[in-house]
């Protein structure tokens, strides 16, 4: 019991020293204009740097990633199909199948799949 009490001891100093000698190192000038600003070359930039990003592109891509995961989920559908009963099979992909549909349908519902300006 005095060991491991001691040793928790011990890990727990050596990560609060870790702790605040990372915070002493990693102080920075909050207000230093050079490193705010973009760099381009050693010029001054011509716009912005900090332009708006569009959400409809950010909002296509995530449900490109979410459907992207889930034809991986479906892709060894077809090895389990070899299997299994191909009665049990076909309910589970049906089901998985139209659990995606409905949500594509609820997508385009609601007007994410159209790219406006």
């Amino acid at each position: 019991m005095l060991l491991t009490s001691s040793s928790i001891m011990i890990s727990f100093i050596i990560s609060l020293i870790l702790i605040m000698l990372c915070s002493v190192i990693s102080k920075k000038a909050k207000n230093n204009r050079e490193k705010m600003t973009p760099f381009e070359c050693g010029f001054d930039p011509k716009s912005s740097s900090r332009m708006p990003f569009s959400i409809q592109f950010f909002m296509i891509a995530i449900i490109f990633l979410i459907f992207d995961v889930e034809i991986v989920i479906l892709m060894p559908t077809i090895k389990i199909m070899q299997m299994t009963k191909m009665k049990s099979w076909f309910i589970v992909t049906s089901t998985f199948l139209i659990i995606l549909i409905v949500g594509l349908y609820h997508e385009w519902k609601n007007g994410i799949l159209e790219w406006s300006d």
